[in-house]
Formats: C-alpha cells, sequence, structure tokens
C-alpha cells in the first residue's frame, strides 16, 4: 500500500518544525497546568500515582495526530503511468540486394552474401514501425518479399537469400526497376530503397539511369551501397569437377560513377563497403538519416493515500478526549 509513493505537496513538511516547538513548550508549560498548594512537608502524602505519570501520553497523542495531518496535508500518492505510441511519419523500405556469384567472394567474412544478410537482418529488426521488403537481382531481378510490417516473414525471406536462384550477371537498373515496381502504389510518407551491388551493372533490359528516373517520378530516395574491398578479392572464377567453386584472386570491380549518379539523382547517399564493419556502419548511418516520427501518449493515474492518515489522526484524538475527559479527569 505504501511502496512508491510520492508527495503532491511536500512544501506542507515544513510545519513539522512546529512539532520541536511545542515539545518545549509543553515543558515551559506543564507546570502551569497543574494547580500549587505550598506546605512544609511532603511526609503526609503518598508518592505520585503510577496513573498520574502517564499524563503525558496525552500530548505524545496530540503530536502524533498533528504529524498525521501534516503528512495527510503533503498528498502521499501512487503514481500508475501508461503509455500509447502512433507512428505519426511511416517508411516504406525496399531492400535490394545482389546475389551474383561474386557476392561469394571471401574478402568480407565468411563472404559478402553471408555478411550482409547478418548485418541486414540487424537493421530489419530496428525498424519495427516501418514496412520493408526485398528484392533479390544478378542476371535478373524479383519480388523476394513485397513491403511487410510482418518483420518475421522479412526475415525468413532474407534467410533463404542466397546465390543460384537467378541467372548470373548484374542487373542493377532491373534492380531498382523492380523495387521502385513495388514502392510506386505505396502511401507512405517516405518511400526509400536500399540498393547494394559489388560490380558492374551487365545484364537486363533496363537500364539503370532509366531506373532512376522512375524513382524520381515516384518521390524514391535511393541508398546506393559498393560491397568490395579495394584492389583483388577471392572471388569464384569456375567450377570445380564437383560443382563447387575454385576461387582465385580477381579486381573487385564497381561501378562507383554510376552508384552516386543513382543516389544523388533521387535525395540518397553512396557508401562504400570495403569489410564488415565498415557494412555495419553505413546501415547504422542510414538507420539515423531515415528515422520514423513517433508520437507517444502517457496517462497517468494517480492513487491519494492520504485519507488513512486522517482517519488515524482522527482516531488518536478522540483517543485523546475521552482519556483527557474521563482516566485523566481528576489530574487536569
Amino acid at each position: 500500500m505504501w511502496q512508491n509513493i510520492e508527495f503532491a505537496n511536500p512544501e506542507f513538511f515544513w510545519l513539522l518544525l512546529l512539532l520541536p516547538i511545542a515539545i518545549l513548550w509543553f515543558f515551559l508549560k506543564r507546570k502551569e497546568e497543574m494547580a500549587t498548594l505550598k506546605i512544609s512537608s511532603l511526609k503526609g502524602f503518598a508518592h505520585p500515582s503510577f496513573l498520574s505519570r502517564l499524563k503525558p501520553a496525552l500530548f505524545v497523542l496530540r503530536l502524533l495526530s498533528l504529524a498525521l495531518i501534516i503528512t495527510a496535508l503533503a498528498r502521499p500518492q501512487t503514481e500508475d503511468i501508461s503509455t500509447r505510441t502512433k507512428t505519426t511519419k511511416g517508411i516504406d523500405i525496399v531492400m535490394a540486394i545482389d546475389v551474383s556469384s561474386s557476392m561469394l567472394a571471401r574478402d568480407l567474412k565468411p563472404n559478402r552474401l553471408v555478411a550482409l544478410k547478418e548485418v541486414a537482418a540487424d537493421f530489419i529488426k530496428k525498424r519495427p514501425n516501418d514496412r520493408i521488403g526485398l528484392v533479390a537481382f544478378a542476371g535478373e531481378s524479383y519480388t523476394k518479399t513485397p513491403i511487410t510490417s510482418d518483420k518475421s516473414i522479412v526475415l525468413n525471406s532474407l534467410r533463404d537469400i542466397s546465390y543460384g536462384e537467378l541467372e548470373d550477371g548484374t542487373a542493377i537498373g532491373m534492380g531498382l526497376a523492380t523495387s521502385v515496381n513495388r514502392l510506386k502504389e505505396s502511401k507512405a510518407i517516405s518511400k526509400v530503397i536500399i540498393l547494394l551491388t559489388d560490380g558492374v551493372n551487365n545484364s537486363g533490359f533496363i537500364e539503370p539511369q532509366t531506373a532512376a528516373d522512375l524513382a524520381v517520378e515516384y518521390g524514391i530516395k535511393t541508398y546506393t551501397i559498393g560491397l568490395g574491398t579495394n584492389g583483388n578479392a577471392l572471388t569464384p572464377i569456375s567450377y570445380n569437377r564437383d560443382g563447387s567453386f575454385r576461387y582465385g584472386m580477381r579486381q573487385v570491380e564497381i561501378d562507383e560513377a554510376l552508384l552516386q549518379d543513382i543516389a544523388e539523382l533521387t535525395g540518397g547517399k553512396y557508401f562504400r563497403a570495403t569489410d564488415n564493419e565498415k557494412l555495419e556502419e553505413i546501415y547504422e548511418e542510414i538507420n539515423k538519416l531515415e528515422k520514423t516520427e513517433i508520437e507517444e501518449f502517457k496517462y497517468y493515474k494517480y492513487e491519494e493515500k492520504f485519507r488513512p492518515l486522517i482517519f488515524l489522526a482522527g482516531g488518536l484524538l478522540l483517543i485523546e478526549w475521552v482519556l483527557r475527559s474521563t482516566v485523566f479527569r481528576s489530574f487536569i
């Protein structure tokens, strides 16, 4: 009952300074409350009775009552706070992911595609109030997941993305155009594409510039990420007899000028990720750049606790009055 108590008017506790004054006054004036009789000797009188010694208890009861009343005036209360949030500015995001064979390069650990999936999963978990979709592209593109608010679906689809689903190649224009197609009907205030690739546009029948113009027409901002270390990377170059990849060092080729143009034209930003840590930093920066506005409502419920104190103080005063009028009447 008395846990987590707060006081609405704590300034009333200054009145407790009256208590020591009242005690001092009691000791100075208590002899004046009793009638005095001057005699030469007390030998003929009995010693004071035990009951008479208890008379100061009446004053103690009055002090306790005063202390309780002052505490009640300070209004002890408990506070219950409930909150409700409302998304005032939602963001629809499509993550366009390159799944070509070069994404199996091992300059990021364990390889580019796995590193990307881990970082992208963390990004998705940090966007609980937004709708997110996935587009995969290589030599062509397709929608892996339409934009949805169900993050479990998005995370499962992201986990299932792998090389071999599409014809090999890098169709940046196709990946961007498919992402625009997923967002063009969106009613969200902010629409964003995060396009990641590690190569040069060499496939598809839609030019990246055309896809970027479509993004501008529909008011879709595009963040582009070039993935791969500077220089050479251990990349699949051929197949072994058992069907596994044979790896060899190959020059990393990323059309950074194209990615920069797409980002600049659509109002986004271009990033270059050369290792796992840099990739994490990029997604964290995008997360900060694209903030969803949340309106929070707080509801306060106060439960007053002063009533028991008033009842207790009244009870003590009643006891004091009854004792003063009965048991201690002969001493007053």
